[in-house]
Order: structure tokens, then C-alpha cells, then sequence
């Protein structure tokens, strides 16, 4: 029996979460399997007629987790179980949903599938950053889109110096700098003009945001290398800056901290129904050879 175990986590915030996920978690049961809800989806959703776990027990007892939301529902749920090196599945309950990709209407068939051993797999890149001040780690995290260092509020420009592997790249003025998996090429790096990265490619993004010199642009680089990022000066004195690890954020920044960021050692593992295309979630999401309609006085 392929995957026995498999835990359910939804964006409990939605309404109507509940029945779609009940009715996920009473077909999974009757293949003879068993489903833990995660506690704040159980709690928060109502769903608690099935096992309920944290994350931890998750990832200690499930051989798979299914994701019912948008994608920063998986982005939460893939922090924290990446450890476990736990696959997981994205149902989207969402609106754009590029990593849960498969659509809520379809979400019954394709869990049948792969259940039935009709399923590929796919590893995605983690990265891990800290922001150092004076050789003091002021805060760290994980993120599986993107590390962004962003200006805070109505301040001014900030200046950074970046480095790859201590090795100076350039100084440069922006609203902000991104650094981006491939995984997160089609989320903020995507609405300021980054390149589309496929995911199977080992590489980081480089993607300032509005810098100052237009000769500035996005880079590829190799993904196992140390990008550093110094604040060398905020746009004024009462200016701040923020610095953004998926949603969690440290808005604390000043000139001379350091931001490090790198692949992490774990990744991340994705299970698609067989058939899964990358290309066909771009062209469904971004609207590629979208046909104009004939309009109505056309015979």
C-alpha cells in the first residue's frame, strides 16, 4: 500500500474549508488508510472526528501530507516539515496556487491516483538566512519562495553591498532585493520582472526591486554558494528596513547587518498525479496561448 499514513492540513481561514476537507479525509479512510488533520486545521475547521496531530507527529507518524489551501498554506506547512523529508501534495483552495497545483474539483481523483502508485515526484530547494549584527544572529529562518530585503514604509532607497562566497558583486540602490528558489521565480521575483526559473534547474535568483540604475538587473547564480547582503545605508535617518523570509519577517534591520543566505541542506518534496506537466500549470496560471473569443457580431 503506497503512502499509510497521511495528514491533512488546510488553510483553516477559509470558510467552507470543512467539507471539501471531510470529504477528503472520508474517502482517504475508506481505501483503508489512516488520516491525521493537523491540530489548528482540526480545531479551527471543525474536522476533528479523525486524528488529530501537530506537526511534529506529523512528521513523525505520516509518510504523506496533502495541503488544502493556496500556496502560502504550503509554504507554512513546508517549513515545517521538511525535516521530516515528508512528501506532500497541493490541493488548491486558493486563487493563483502555482505549488498546489492540482484544483480543488479534480482533488478527489488525483488523491485516488496517487494512492493508487500513479504518481511522480520532484524535489524543490529550501533556503536558510539569518540577519547578523555585530557577529550576533538577530533572527533566522527558512523559506521555500524567497528570501527579500525590502524598505520599510514611505523611507527612502536603501543601499546594499552584495557578495557571493565573500566575493563583492556590486553596491546598489533599490527598493529592495530579492533572492529567490526556482520554486519562488513565479511569485514576487515573477511581479518584477525576474525570469521564470524551471524548478529541476539548482540555482538562485538575484532580482532588485525598482534600483536605482537601470543597469541593475536580475541574475542567476549557482545555488551552492553564500549570498550576502550588507545594508551599507537607509534612504533617511528615520528610515527602517524589513527583511522577509516567505511571511515571516524581521523589521528591525539597520545599517551594518548582514543578511546570509544559502540552500538549505534539506529540501523540499513535492508528489504530482502522473501526467503532471510544469508547463501546463504555467500556461493554466499565467494565461499562455489564451485564444481571444470571437466577438459576437463574428460569423
Amino acid at each position: 500500500m503506497h503512502f499509510k499514513t497521511i495528514a491533512l492540513i488546510g488553510r483553516y481561514q477559509d470558510s467552507g474549508l470543512d467539507e471539501p476537507l471531510r470529504e477528503l479525509a472520508t474517502a482517504i479512510t475508506a481505501t483503508g488508510r489512516q488520516v491525521l488533520v493537523e491540530a489548528d486545521t482540526a480545531s479551527n475547521t471543525g474536522v476533528n472526528e479523525f486524528m488529530v496531530a501537530d506537526y511534529a507527529g506529523i512528521g513523525a507518524q505520516a509518510d504523506l501530507a496533502i495541503i488544502m489551501g493556496g500556496d502560502g498554506t504550503m509554504l507554512g506547512a513546508a517549513r515545517q516539515l521538511a525535516v521530516y523529508d515528508l512528501p506532500m501534495v497541493g490541493i488548491n483552495h486558493g486563487r493563483l496556487g502555482f505549488i498546489t497545483d492540482i484544483p480543488l474539483h479534480n482533488a478527489l481523483d488525483a488523491v485516488h491516483r496517487i494512492l493508487d502508485g500513479q504518481y511522480e515526484g520532484e524535489e524543490r530547494i529550501l533556503l536558510e538566512g539569518r540577519v547578523i549584527r555585530d557577529g550576533q544572529v538577530m533572527f533566522s529562518g527558512l523559506a521555500l519562495n524567497d528570501v527579500v530585503l525590502n524598505r520599510a514604509g514611505r523611507g527612502g532607497m536603501i543601499e546594499v553591498r552584495v557578495e557571493l562566497n565573500d566575493t563583492f558583486m556590486y553596491s546598489q540602490r533599490a527598493d529592495g532585493l530579492i533572492i529567490a528558489t526556482p520554486t519562488g521565480s513565479t511569485a514576487y521575483s515573477l511581479a518584477v520582472n525576474g525570469p521564470i526559473v524551471h524548478p529541476s534547474i539548482k540555482a538562485l535568483l538575484l532580482v532588485p526591486v525598482a534600483p536605482q540604475t537601470l543597469s541593475n538587473r536580475p541574475i542567476v547564480l549557482p545555488d551552492d554558494g553564500t549570498i550576502g547582503l550588507t545594508i551599507t545605508a537607509l534612504g533617511r535617518v528615520e528610515s527602517g528596513a524589513s527583511v522577509h523570509f516567505d511571511m515571516q519577517t524581521w523589521s528591525e534591520c539597520q545599517p551594518g547587518d548582514r543578511i546570509e543566505v544559502r540552500r538549505a541542506n534539506h529540501g523540499v518534496r513535492f508528489v504530482h498525479p502522473s501526467g503532471y506537466s510544469y508547463f501546463s500549470t504555467l500556461r493554466r496560471k499565467l494565461y499562455w496561448n489564451h485564444m481571444p473569443q470571437p466577438s459576437d457580431d463574428t460569423e
